[in-house]
Formats: C-alpha cells, sequence, structure tokens
C-alpha cells in the first residue's frame, strides 16, 4: 500500500486486538500488561487476589488508552501535504474527545475501586458475598491467597482465560475479572463439548469441554470454564461434588486416566491387604494429601517363583498415586500390554504385577 495512515490502520488493528486477547506469540513475546508492568502489579504467588486486583485494574486503564493511541499514531503517520488534517477535520475532533473521555471515565473508576484498600473493587465485592457475618472480604483473600499457594491445586488454561481449583475455591481468571465459587455451595454441569481436529499446541485433535459452575449463593453469578479433556480426571480428582452430564457428553480422556480407572477397578478385585492394630497409615509420599493405603503382596504366583519378588515396605503410596507411577512405566506404544506388565516398586524396586496390589482395609 502507498497510502501511510491505510498502513498504519491496518497495523494498529492487528496489533490492538493482539493487544488485548494476547495470543500464544504475544505472550511468548512478554507483550502483555502483566509483563509490561510486572515490577508495578507484584507476585501472584505471595498475593493471587491483591495481584489481580491491580492486574485487572491496569489492563482495564491500558486498554483504554488504545483510542487515543490511534489518533497519536495516525497524527504521526500522515503526509506532509495535510499535516493539520487532524486537527481540522470534524469528525477527528470528534473522534479525539472520545478517545480522552475513555481514559478519563476509567480512570475516574480505577480511583473509585482504590478508595477504602480497595474494598469497592469488583472482586473485592464478590468475595464480600463469601464473608462470615463477623468477618470481612480481606478474610476470605487471605484464605483463597493461602490455597493458591499450595502446590496441589489444580491450574488449566492461558491468561485471560485460567481455571483454578483449590480446596475451597472454583476460580476462572479472564483479562477484566476473576469469578469466584465454594465448592461447598456449588453445582457442576457439563453443557458442551467441541472436537478440534488441530490444536497448535500440541499438534493433534482435543476436545474441549464447558462446565457450568452454578452456586446456590444468590449473589454469586453463574459462569462457565472450559478445559481440554484431558484434563478432565484430574480436575474431579480436586472437586468435592460430582460434575452432572445433562447431555450425556462423551468425554475423550487421555489414554493414562482411562487406565487409571481401569486399573483401580482391577486392584479392587484383589485380595486386600489387612491392617494390623498397631500399625498406622502415614500420608502418601507421592501426593501428600491421602492416607497411603497399598501394600504390595507376592500373591501373583509361588512364593520362590515368577518375575514378581516380594517388597518389604510398609504402606507408603495411595492408589491413585501408584496407578500413575504403573502407568508411566509402561510402553506408551503398546497400551493392550499395560495390565499385564511388571514394573518396579517406586520405593524399593522389587518387580510386581497388578495381582500383588493390596488394599489396606
Amino acid at each position: 500500500m502507498d497510502n501511510p495512515e491505510a498502513v498504519f490502520s491496518l497495523f494498529y488493528a492487528v496489533f490492538s486486538f493482539c493487544f488485548v486477547f494476547t495470543p500464544t506469540e504475544f505472550r511468548s513475546a512478554g507483550v502483555t500488561v502483566q509483563d509490561l508492568l510486572s515490577d508495578l502489579l507484584g507476585s501472584e504467588d505471595l498475593g493471587f487476589i491483591y495481584y489481580h486486583i491491580r492486574r485487572t485494574t491496569a489492563t482495564v486503564a491500558v486498554h483504554s488508552l488504545l483510542p487515543l493511541g490511534y489518533y497519536a499514531g495516525m497524527c504521526i503517520a500522515s503526509s506532509d501535504e495535510k499535516p493539520f488534517y487532524f486537527l481540522l477535520s470534524e469528525g477527528w475532533i470528534v473522534y479525539l474527545v472520545i478517545a480522552v473521555l475513555i481514559p478519563t471515565f476509567v480512570s475516574l473508576v480505577a480511583l473509585y475501586w482504590s478508595l477504602n484498600k480497595w474494598g469497592n473493587h469488583p472482586i473485592a465485592r464478590s468475595l464480600a458475598y463469601h464473608a462470615l457475618p463477623q468477618s470481612g472480604w480481606r478474610a476470605v483473600a487471605s484464605s483463597v491467597n493461602t490455597e493458591f499457594r499450595r502446590i496441589d491445586k489444580f491450574a488449566s488454561g492461558a491468561l485471560g482465560a485460567r481455571v483454578i481449583v483449590t480446596d475451597t475455591w472454583v476460580m476462572k481468571v479472564t483479562t477484566y475479572c476473576v469469578y469466584i465459587a465454594q465448592q461447598q455451595d456449588i453445582h457442576l454441569t457439563l453443557t458442551e463439548s467441541r472436537q478440534h481436529e488441530l490444536c497448535p499446541d500440541v499438534n493433534a485433535p482435543v476436545q474441549f469441554l464447558t462446565i457450568r459452575v452454578s452456586s446456590i449463593n444468590p449473589n454469586v453469578k453463574p459462569f462457565d470454564i472450559r478445559l481440554n479433556s484431558t484434563e478432565y480426571g484430574e480436575l474431579r480428582e480436586k472437586l468435592h461434588m460430582p460434575v452432572r452430564n445433562a447431555h450425556n457428553v462423551v468425554i475423550h480422556q487421555s489414554l493414562s486416566d482411562m487406565f487409571l480407572d481401569t486399573f483401580k477397578v482391577q486392584v479392587e478385585l484383589n485380595q486386600p491387604y489387612p491392617l494390623t492394630g498397631n500399625q498406622e497409615l502415614e500420608a502418601c509420599i507421592g501426593c501428600m494429601q491421602t492416607a497411603a493405603n497399598i501394600k504390595l503382596v507376592k500373591v501373583c504366583q509361588e512364593p520362590n517363583g515368577g518375575e514378581c519378588q516380594q517388597c518389604y515396605c510398609r504402606p507408603m503410596w495411595c492408589l491413585t498415586c501408584l496407578g500413575k507411577w504403573f502407568a508411566s512405566r509402561q510402553d506408551q506404544q503398546h497400551p493392550e500390554t499395560w495390565l499385564s506388565n511388571r514394573v518396579p516398586c517406586p520405593t524399593c524396586r522389587s518387580k510386581f504385577c497388578i495381582l500383588d496390589i493390596c488394599i489396606v482395609r
């Protein structure tokens, strides 16, 4: 194009779209509000709620400057023959007034949000709906911050569409807002499934699930979370309630998730291991969340025969963690052999098969 104004308009439109919706390339290059203002926003890990209060405020403020930035860029890109074109044109004067009013209004809104130590911010007001009568939103914020710092939380998605599930909270982080619901108050409904034949991130077909989060708290608005079907099994482990499949959506789980379901069913058929009266179960050393409930006992063949070996380790693993270990030691190209194979004990390396796995009763 020979027209510099048209070239700049096209470039600025593409840049603004990518800056607001942040594709992978922009995130990798650090061209996001979070990266550009990282020194001012602080750390998400140290203060999740306060970080996102500052982030959403800064994002709205920066995005409100985009129309004004376009006007300034067009002034620079204009040809020398008409240097006062934008000052004399009535239409552009109206545009300039609007472009100035937008950030001015946003600045006033941001100032109002910051009053009462950010107590007027939409995130703070949403937290207040979960607060006890004798406490305030800051007590809820402290609870959320503490649980977010734990390594066992479920987190999925990119910036602008993250899903975070802790022991108490289900949260959705978007560009301008953070939706928060308490696990004990919600109902989950699987509403939609979309199949994408090719995903650029994994170079393979993927299925995305949409789950509706509805709270019995009338002040908490319903919201949707979206995630890859391969993460659905991990999400269920963190939730305290079932996900209702209202539309009979077929979920395409990952190979490891499907194996883990079959693995648990097969182990349930094995003979249990009786726990002696003076023996106490410790936390699983794999997840540190549930009690260790698995003991490896050689029962598949004669005591001195076969490839399996007697394991003398005390119960140290839960069924889920041992199942993940079992799957990780298999040939990923031949899943049909997984159940019949033998793997070493993750602690003492004694070989065992699925028949040797006993649930502690």
